[in-house]
């Protein structure tokens, strides 16, 4: 794990290895509770977004007002993308069925509001109304659902946002560090590019928490690479279609040298397309979890050293599922914001996971697995009292 390893150096260089120093009781009572080893590999101080929220959980000491079986309010911001259609697969045919055999979910109530923030919060609010006991969100604006979840939390409903936080101090919100994330395919890409040459930043969707918390780390990473050069940004809005538009139209109008591409995942195989279509040279491209970008990688051992997940649907889902639940049983999550570590794969962890037999066209994903992403040991630390959540009797 060469580059892993890499990327430590670099982050000792730039002084990070320092975590957040908070103040006050209430505060240690959160933070200070986790393993110094958590705190420094997914809390380092210089790579935190400044509003991600970390203070004490007004949850410590909650327990859900009713018994299971529980009704869930699923209210995503946006459907039109293969990442959101893993985190629906995952959700309605693993998690649904299996925490119905449980006894402790009776259903879960599904809304879209393709990215438009008051159609969600019109339907967070009805949610609440017909008497959801918990709510997930996911990955849209910081701020703009904060009344909302107070809305919620006062009538005893709480607010899990996973793969991207809100600024809420009512909600749990759970993802990778996506400063950190973004640092690490930042200084990747360098690395791939022997410390010189131009690159094209291709965000996510702007102004949601996790594609500015990954580009802000992403800018910090290439900032201690003056040889490196961004000569352009678009938004992939992480849907291929939409990236390889925007990368052809940029392609077709800067005809200088690029020499890579930092893309946020759901949008690398649209990189792929896209170069191929333009007669553009093959250059190296940051990889996620896409299996078709992932297959190009296997046929062609060649065009990348290595590969980072940063947040696979399936598991980043069932990570926000499974502190829900905790919650809801009443365990005490300790601090707003339960950050794991994004996964750094290389060819041999991909021939392990992907066969010769792939599809270049595949717009499915690759997850790590849950026990790896954020395995109960590991969420433990988060909670007063932890205890395995599957096993809960009433």
């Amino acid at each position: 794990m060469k580059r892993k390893k890499s990327f430590w150096g670099c982050l000792a260089i730039v002084g990070v290895g320092a975590v957040i120093a908070f103040s006050g009781a209430a505060i240690a009572a959160g933070f200070d509770e986790l393993p110094q080893d958590i705190r420094e590999q997914n809390y380092p101080e210089d790579m935190m977004d400044p509003m991600q929220p970390l203070g004490p959980s007004v949850y410590r000491d909650w327990k859900a007002p009713k018994k299971p079986p529980w009704t869930i309010g699923y209210a995503s911001s946006y459907a039109g993308n293969t990442w959101r259609a893993g985190v629906m697969d995952r959700l309605q045919n693993t998690i649904i069925p299996k925490w119905k055999k449980l006894g402790l979910l009776k259903e879960v109530i599904i809304t879209q509001s393709n990215l438009k923030d008051s159609v969600q919060i019109q339907q967070m609010r009805q949610l609440v109304d017909r008497g959801v006991d918990a709510l997930l969100v996911c990955c849209g604006n910081p701020t703009a659902l904060n009344q909302t979840i107070k809305y919620a939390y006062d009538r005893g409903v709480p607010t899990f946002s996973f793969v991207g936080y809100v600024t809420s101090p009512y909600a749990i919100s759970s993802s990778a560090n996506f400063v950190v994330g973004g640092y690490k395919l930042g200084i990747w890409m360098a690395e791939e590019l022997k410390g010189k040459g131009n690159v094209l930043v291709v965000e996510g969707i702007p102004g949601t928490s996790a594609s500015d918390s990954q580009d802000r780390g992403i800018k910090l990473a290439l900032e201690k690479y003056p040889d490196i050069k961004i000569v352009g940004e678009v938004a992939g809005m992480w849907t291929d279609q939409v990236a390889q538009a925007e990368i052809q139209k940029w392609l077709a109008t800067h005809p200088g040298k690029l020499d890579g591409i930092i893309i946020q995942s759901a949008s690398e195989l649209g990189a792929i397309r896209a170069l191929k279509q333009s007669g553009r040279p093959r250059v190296p491209i940051t990889i996620g979890g896409e299996l078709g970008a992932l297959c190009y990688w296997r046929k062609n051992p060649d065009y990348v050293s290595g590969a980072y997940h940063a947040w696979p649907p399936g598991d980043g889902f069932e990570l926000g599922w499974n502190i829900m639940m905790r919650t809801l049983q009443g365990q005490g999550p300790k601090i707003q914001s339960i950050l794991a570590s994004s996964v750094y794969f290389d060819f041999n962890d991909l021939k392990e996971s992907v066969g010769e037999d792939c599809s270049e066209d595949s717009d499915q994903w690759l997850n790590v697995g849950i026990d790896r992403w954020a395995p109960k040991e590991f969420l433990d630390h988060f909670f007063v009292r932890p205890a395995d959540p599957e096993q809960y009797k009433p």
